[in-house]
């Protein structure tokens, strides 16, 4: 059997494609965190003017940012999440999550999310047809792109 020539269609690599390039993400935060000028962005996350210039342009031509002009002479802009980008933010929070359990000791987290409860945010993904948590061992995945199973692209 001739393996075929592109890898396995996934969602996951397609999102990547968008917002998997380095600063990406972090753009997004600082967007979701209403820090979207461009300068507050260069100062916050630390990256080449260029560079991030390249990404907000990516992002914005991708629908996950607009971009609206607030000073006319000089021309500056700010950048605010869409849809898509807000529903980018739950992302955010499991991947800060994961990071503050893995990666830092709790008195070194660098950020604390409070819900409108008033009580931090610690995300859950939770399944929307019963409200279950999720965890690993309960999911079974049905591969829908043709030709390939869960372990890899079937026989001819």
């Amino acid at each position: 059997m001739a393996a075929p020539k592109d890898p396995r269609p996934c969602s996951i690599a397609d999102a990547l494609a968008l917002v998997g390039e380095k600063y990406s993400l972090l753009v997004l935060r600082e967007v979701c965190l209403g820090n979207g000028r461009f300068d507050q962005l260069v100062r916050n996350i630390g990256a080449p003017r260029d560079i991030l210039a390249t990404r907000l342009r990516r992002l914005v031509d991708a629908g996950i940012l607009t971009k609206r002009a607030y000073s006319e002479r000089p021309q500056r802009f700010e950048y605010r999440p869409t849809q898509a980008g807000l529903e980018l933010e739950p992302v955010l929070m499991t991947l800060m999550a994961w990071g503050d359990r893995h990666l830092r000791q709790d008195d070194d987290r660098p950020m604390v999310i409070e819900h409108i409860c008033g009580n931090e945010l610690v995300p859950v993904v939770t399944c929307r047809a019963c409200g279950g948590t999720v965890h690993h061992e309960d999911l079974t995945a049905h591969p829908q792109a043709p030709g390939w199973t869960v372990a890899g692209p079937s026989a001819a």
